[in-house]
């Protein structure tokens, strides 16, 4: 696909671990030339981060394809003028530390947005660039604690559990990536940058949406329901003979296709089960009833049935098992990544399509400083004539 939407676009990256790194990248797989921005010793701590392979870790190149490194010490007066050196030909940068460090260094917004008026200046951190946490660090456990997340997941009366996947890091980093696509087309409208403030707890509690609105309209805090929906039902995993699968029947019509499927017509004529809103109140009821028929056949007959059916219904996968899905496979999500020491290994990349065709995999993961000559000593030679 030539061009890429974003080709032409010059980001530079100051970021480390998970929610600036997952912005650029967003930004990187719609074709931005982003420029990786990491301090000479060790670079980017998710480096470090197992698993490796012969070194460099897997978990670091899951989200810093597409990208370019080079290394400077932004405590060094010459590495800060490299810095803005770079900036000076950059329409994007993202930077993920504490609110003020920037600042401090000589290199946040006001001091950039003057060498560069057009500059999209983009800040993510634990809870915003003022206010009274605002000096607090984050991380995506402590968000996901903060935000509520951790009060709705797991099993009533059991302990608070986070989410399995880092959900307050990478919801940052989309918030980041579509806040800095719009403020980029005004930026080119208008010729004035901008300085995006994100933080991970208002990016968190805005894909809660349901949540806050279920509080607002009932004064009456959400609690956790294991895989169960607060206002519909059935809808959450089942046990069958051999296992678990989730089926979800979200209205009135696939709940008289699931009364179909396991033969008990009655259940319409139930009071208890003739609204979404009725069959979530007395779910409990309902799960007893219909996992005494689920526990006769194993889970892939009931999936095959229900998928007949037109029912939404799943097998509950690990990922070894979700990532060779045919459905998978046929959006060629899956691809091989060589990393820069040689090793071959696979990656999951963009899921995203435009007209038919998914985002390519333009390079791979760098390696530390990797474009330095490339990058900075055309810039030294600049910045010291």
């Amino acid at each position: 696909m030539t061009p890429l939407p974003l080709e032409g676009v010059r980001v530079i990256e100051v970021c480390n671990v998970a929610a600036g790194p997952y912005c650029g990248m967003l930004l990187a797989d719609m074709g931005a030339d982003v420029v990786k921005v990491e301090h000479p010793e060790g670079g980017d701590t998710l480096r470090s981060w197992p698993p490796l392979n012969q070194g460099y870790s897997e978990n670091f190149a899951s989200l810093n394809r597409n990208k370019r490194s080079v290394t400077l010490n932004l405590k060094d007066p010459a590495d800060r003028d490299l810095l803005r050196a770079l900036v000076r030909e950059a329409d994007v940068l993202i930077e993920n530390n504490r609110p003020g460090v920037m600042d401090r260094l000589g290199v946040g917004y006001a001091a950039l947005a003057a060498i560069r008026p057009a500059l999209v200046f983009c800040s993510i951190s634990a809870y915003g660039q003022t206010g009274p946490r605002a000096q607090e660090g984050g991380f995506d456990l402590t968000i996901q604690a903060m935000s509520g997340i951790m009060s709705v997941t797991g099993e009533a009366g059991r302990p608070p559990v986070k989410c399995g996947v880092p959900l307050a890091d990478f919801s940052a980093g989309l918030y980041g990536a579509f806040a800095i696509v719009a403020a980029l087309r005004q930026a080119e409208a208008t010729g004035q940058g901008a300085h995006l403030d994100v933080p991970m707890l208002g990016a968190t509690l805005g894909i809660a949406a349901l949540q806050t609105s279920e509080y607002f309209g009932s004064g009456r805090d959400p609690q956790p329901l294991g895989s169960a929906h607060p206002r519909n039902a059935p809808y959450r995993v089942f046990r069958s003979r051999d296992g678990y699968f989730g089926m979800a029947a979200g209205n009135n019509a696939l709940w008289r296709s699931v009364c179909e499927v396991v033969a008990m017509p009655e259940l319409l004529a139930d009071d208890r089960f003739t609204s979404p809103t009725l069959r979530a109140k007395h779910q409990d009821a309902l799960l007893e009833i219909l996992e005494a028929r689920f526990t006769q056949d194993d889970t892939v007959l009931w999936l095959q049935r229900f998928q007949a059916a037109g029912v939404p219904s799943a097998p509950i996968n690990s990922y070894s098992e979700v990532l060779v899905d045919p459905q998978v496979e046929h959006m060629q999500w899956v691809q091989p990544l060589t990393l820069p020491n040689g090793e071959v290994t696979r990656t999951f990349v963009s899921p995203l399509r435009l007209s038919g065709a998914g985002l390519p995999l333009r390079s791979p993961p760098p390696a530390l400083g990797e474009h330095n000559a490339e990058l900075l000593d055309p810039l030294r030679a600049a910045v010291t004539s």
